[in-house]
Order: structure tokens, then C-alpha cells, then sequence
């Protein structure tokens, strides 16, 4: 995020700041794929730990 929003920049205002952030959180999030190709040993795979839950 830094690199696209934060690098180079001379916002204005905070608020013209954080509408640039917004924008690029949607853009990225409307690009977004779920990760299919894992590692062979990869923990996501086969986890070998129990999830913290109250």
C-alpha cells in the first residue's frame, strides 16, 4: 500500500489521504484471488497446531 499511495505523495488534506487509501483497499480487494498453490510442506496444508480459540 505504501508504494501506491503513501510514495510520493503530497496530499492535500487527511481526508484526501485516506480516500486514496480507500481506493486502492477496493481496488486491491476487487482483484483479489484465493491462494490455491501452497507449498508442499506448507503448515496451511497440514496444520500440526490447534487454532487459539476462546
Amino acid at each position: 500500500m505504501r508504494y501506491f499511495t503513501l510514495d510520493g505523495s503530497d496530499y492535500p488534506s487527511h481526508t484526501a489521504q485516506e480516500t486514496a487509501i480507500a481506493r486502492y483497499i477496493r481496488w486491491t480487494n476487487q482483484r483479489a484471488h484465493p491462494k490455491t498453490k501452497f507449498a508442499i510442506g506448507s503448515k496451511i496444508r497440514q496444520p500440526d497446531y490447534l487454532p487459539n480459540v476462546a
